[in-house]
């Protein structure tokens, strides 16, 4: 596991966990606990990325907040496949009832693959709180835990092509501009990079990744 300290707030954070599995390559780099809205109609959200150079699957996935407890989680819906170097979202939304206009407050999200989840106990607190994905396994694949809110900014991660988390964007608070490789922008109040991610590989470098893998299999 890649365990990261951040000084966020006046908050000492532990920012980021990645779990060793199959799933290895898949992010947690934003989350969105403190709407400007109150929730509508932009609710909490997170934004999942692949940083791989396959495709992964997402059927049977479910996430948690802080507790981080399979046994408490619930379903992410709506998105049955995540592509290489690709970011999707899910928002908490009863049956997805609240994607049509969390896609027209942040301006359509054009080619963005927008999921759902729904349940007891998933809201993310603007006090502090985090979010733990699983696979259909139940495996603990990915979590980040982060303090208190800055209302209408989500927080954001970067990683680089070993995983491991960037140091410089650890649990940052979005801006509006270009802050790294991302873009952040705003919208009625909220800032955020919607469907994008820093440190995602060029094409190029994930057909190599691919193949790297490949190999890497073989010779086993």
């Amino acid at each position: 596991m890649n365990k990261n300290l951040l000084q966020c707030g006046g908050v000492l954070t532990v920012a980021a966990i990645v779990a060793s599995s199959a799933h290895g390559s898949i992010r947690i780099t934003e989350a969105m606990s403190s709407s400007s809205g109150g929730g509508t109609p932009t609710p909490d959200w997170i934004e999942v990325t692949n940083y791989g150079a396959t495709a992964i699957g997402l059927t049977g996935w479910r996430m948690d907040d802080s507790s981080f407890n399979s046994g408490a989680s619930v379903a992410l819906s709506g998105i049955t496949s995540i592509g290489a170097g690709e970011s999707v979202i899910f928002i908490e939304s009863a049956a997805g009832a609240g994607i049509a206009s969390f896609r027209t407050f942040w301006g359509g999200l054009s080619g963005v693959q927008v999921g759902f989840y729904s349940g007891s106990g998933v809201g993310l607190s603007s006090g502090g709180d985090g979010v733990g994905l699983f696979n259909a396994s139940s495996a603990l694949v990915m979590q980040v835990t982060f303090g208190p809110a800055e209302p209408g900014a989500s927080f954001f991660w970067g990683y680089d092509l070993s995983g491991a988390v960037d140091p410089s964007y650890n649990g940052v608070f979005s801006t509006v501009g270009v802050i790294g490789t991302q873009t952040t922008v705003s919208s009625s109040g909220d800032t955020a990079s919607i469907g994008s991610a820093i440190g995602i590989p060029a094409p190029g470098a994930l057909a190599l990744l691919g193949l790297a893998g490949l190999a890497g299999r073989r010779r086993r």
